[in-house]
C-alpha cells in the first residue's frame, strides 16, 4: 500500500528561480490529495508529473502564496473537461473568501466544487482505512494543518505455527488472518491469536502548513512518520519568525524530537536561503533524533514506509 509524497512547492510568500511557493501533493494507492495550492502549482504538477487528478484539496490557510494557484488549477481542470466533483477543505471562516476568490477570475467549472469549512478536530477526509484530519496551528491567519492517520494494520500470520497446530495449507490461512476460528478434521479448533501477531500500526503523515511551534502540532504528529512542518527562517531570524508566526530550522526539529517524529522535511523556506539552504538543513540536524531532517526540492519524492 503506496503513500508517495511530492514536493510540488517548498519556497516562501516569495517564489524563486529553485522553489515554488507551498504545495504537497500526496498519492495513497490511488487516492489523490493536494495540499495548498500556490502560484504556479499546476505548472509544477506538469514538471513533475503528478497529473492532475486530485480528489481532494486541503487548505491551511488564505494567504495567497497557499492559494493563488486554485482558480487556474480549477480552470485547466474544466479544460480538460474533469465531471468528478472536488471538494477543498478550508480553515473554518475562511469560506466566503475562497468563493470570491474563485469567481473573481470567471472561474465557473462545470464539474461540482464544494468547499467544506474544518476546524481543529474535524474529518476532512474519511475512507475505510484511513482519515484526514484538520488541527489547530498558531499563524497570524484562520489556519489550520491535516494529519493523515492509517488505522492499523492486521498483526502477523505465523504460518509455521499454524503449521504446527495442523492447519492445513490453504483459505483456513486467510480465514484466521482475518480473525475468523477455524475447526480442524479432528474437531480441534484453532483461534486467530494463536497464530496472528499483534495489530501492527498504520502510518501518519502530518503537513502544518504556515505556523509557529505549538503543542497541539506536537500532539497529532506523535509517533508520524513524517511530519512536514514550516522552518522559513534559519537561527539567525528567530525574531523576524516569532514576528511573523512562523518557525525557525531547530525549533521545529526540537518539536519534533518531542513527539517522536521519524522523518523531518523542512519547507516553505525563505527566499533569503533559496541559494543556500545549508543552514536551515544543519540547524535542524543539529537537534533532531529522528532518522532523517532534509530540505526537500522541488520535485523531490519520497515513499513513507510502514513502521516496521
Amino acid at each position: 500500500m503506496s503513500l508517495c509524497v511530492t514536493f510540488l512547492g517548498t519556497g516562501g510568500a516569495v517564489p524563486t528561480t529553485q522553489r515554488n511557493t507551498s504545495s504537497v501533493f500526496v498519492r495513497r494507492e490511488g487516492d489523490r490529495f493536494l495540499f495548498d495550492c500556490g502560484e504556479g502549482t499546476q505548472r509544477q504538477m506538469m514538471r513533475f508529473g503528478t497529473g492532475f487528478a486530485v480528489d481532494e484539496m486541503f487548505v491551511t490557510h488564505l494567504h495567497g502564496d497557499h492559494v493563488l494557484g486554485i482558480p487556474g488549477l480549477l480552470q485547466t481542470m474544466d479544460f480538460n473537461e474533469r465531471e468528478a466533483p472536488i471538494t477543498l477543505h478550508v480553515p473554518v471562516g475562511t469560506q466566503p473568501d475562497i468563493d470570491r476568490l474563485i469567481s473573481a477570475t470567471g472561474t465557473d467549472p462545470s464539474f461540482p466544487v464544494h468547499i467544506d469549512p474544518v476546524t481543529d478536530g474535524d474529518v476532512a477526509y474519511e475512507a475505510d482505512d484511513y482519515e484526514i484530519r484538520a488541527f489547530e496551528t498558531d499563524h497570524d491567519a484562520r489556519s489550520v494543518g491535516y494529519v493523515l492517520i492509517e488505522e492499523k494494520r492486521k498483526g502477523r500470520f505465523h504460518r509455521d505455527r499454524a503449521e504446527e497446530l495442523g492447519v492445513p495449507v490453504g483459505p483456513k490461512f486467510q480465514q484466521l488472518h482475518a480473525g475468523e476460528s477455524v475447526e480442524l478434521e479432528d474437531g480441534t479448533v484453532v483461534e486467530p491469536e494463536q497464530v496472528v501477531g499483534d495489530p501492527r500500526p498504520g502510518r501518519r503523515l502530518v503537513y502544518t502548513g504556515d505556523t509557529r511551534p505549538s503543542d497541539r502540532t506536537i500532539e497529532v504528529s506523535e509517533n508520524a512518520d513524517l511530519l512536514i512542518h514550516d522552518a522559513t527562517f534559519a537561527a539567525d531570524n528567530a525574531g523576524r519568525a516569532g514576528q511573523t508566526a512562523h518557525t525557525t530550522a531547530a525549533r521545529a526539529a526540537e518539536l519534533a524530537n518531542e513527539a517522536g517524529v521519524k522523518q523531518l522535511a523542512l519547507v516553505h523556506v525563505s527566499s533569503r536561503y533559496a541559494g543556500n539552504v545549508s543552514p536551515i538543513e544543519r540547524e535542524a540536524r543539529e537537534v533532531f533524533e529522528g532518522e532523517r531532517a532534509f530540505v526537500p526540492d522541488d520535485g523531490d519524492e519520497i515513499e513513507v514506509p510502514f513502521p516496521e
